[in-house]
């Protein structure tokens, strides 16, 4: 399972319509360590699709939704809880990192 596009259209649904926690990771096409992260979060939701939703933004494409969270830095990774963001993590972290934020 990949992680799945968000847009300005879907995004309120996405992590509000589950009960199961949701990682939005906001990217950009030229981040170079965007590129780094995506092999990771393609991983992670390979292995938990049952137990979160992995989710991407492209932050040129829907530049309302960074600002709607303070995104200043990319890569930024917002954990959300019944709609909530709960953590947020800047940069390219490791995959067990990553995986202890989301289950916190």
């Amino acid at each position: 399972m990949k992680p799945q596009a968000l847009t300005s259209q879907t995004f309120n649904d996405a992590i509000a319509a589950t009960d199961k926690p949701v990682l939005v990771d906001f990217w950009a096409e030229w981040c170079g360590p965007c590129r780094m992260l995506a092999p990771i979060l393609d991983q992670i939701a390979s292995e938990q699709g049952d137990r979160a939703t992995i989710a991407k933004v492209d932050i040129d494409a829907h530049p309302e939704l960074a600002d709607r969270f303070g995104v200043r830095a990319i890569p930024t990774l917002i954990v959300f809880k019944n709609g909530q963001p709960v953590n947020v993590i800047t940069g390219v972290r490791s995959k067990s990192f990553i995986e202890s934020a989301l289950a916190a």
